[in-house]
């Protein structure tokens, strides 16, 4: 089965890799494209080595928190690939820029399929994301 490029695919491999020029926004579209591509190796290699990750409500196989770019790498790894729900589009509700050049936050909701059923889902959430020198420093994942 050929995979769908999703609409936050690029064909710049010079755009897989952080770059102290990147803020917030561009790094949210990089994690966006992790997201939709499953791909957890994508999604560590944006935080800083010491990053933290949190998620307040964690889904299943997630947990509350990870430290450091490798717990979020083994952490997103096992939950996705565990997981029968098949991201297909991140609609943005808002992307809110804080007082703080390095921070938004960010209204968004992925939609996508469970492979074991076919049934549609969509799952709204609230991210705040901290991005230092091009890489996250920190997130916290609000997920329904």
């Amino acid at each position: 089965m050929k995979r769908r490029q999703s609409p936050f695919e690029d064909s710049d491999p010079s755009d897989r890799h952080p770059s102290v020029n990147q803020g917030p926004r561009d790094v949210l579209a990089r994690y966006r494209r992790a997201l939709l591509n499953l791909s957890a190796d994508d999604l560590a290699d944006l935080y800083a080595p010491d990053a933290v990750h949190e998620v307040p409500f964690p889904f299943p196989g997630l947990p509350k928190r990870c430290d450091g770019r490798e717990e979020v790498r083994a952490a997103y790894r096992a939950a996705w690939g565990a997981s029968p729900a098949r991201p297909e589009s991140v609609v943005e509700v808002a992307v809110h820029d804080s007082t703080d050049p390095e921070v938004i936050v960010v209204e968004q909701i992925v939609t996508g399929t469970l492979a074991t059923t076919g049934e549609r889902f969509q799952v709204p959430g609230l991210l705040v994301m901290r991005v230092r020198d091009g890489s996250i420093v920190h997130v916290r994942d609000y997920v329904h």
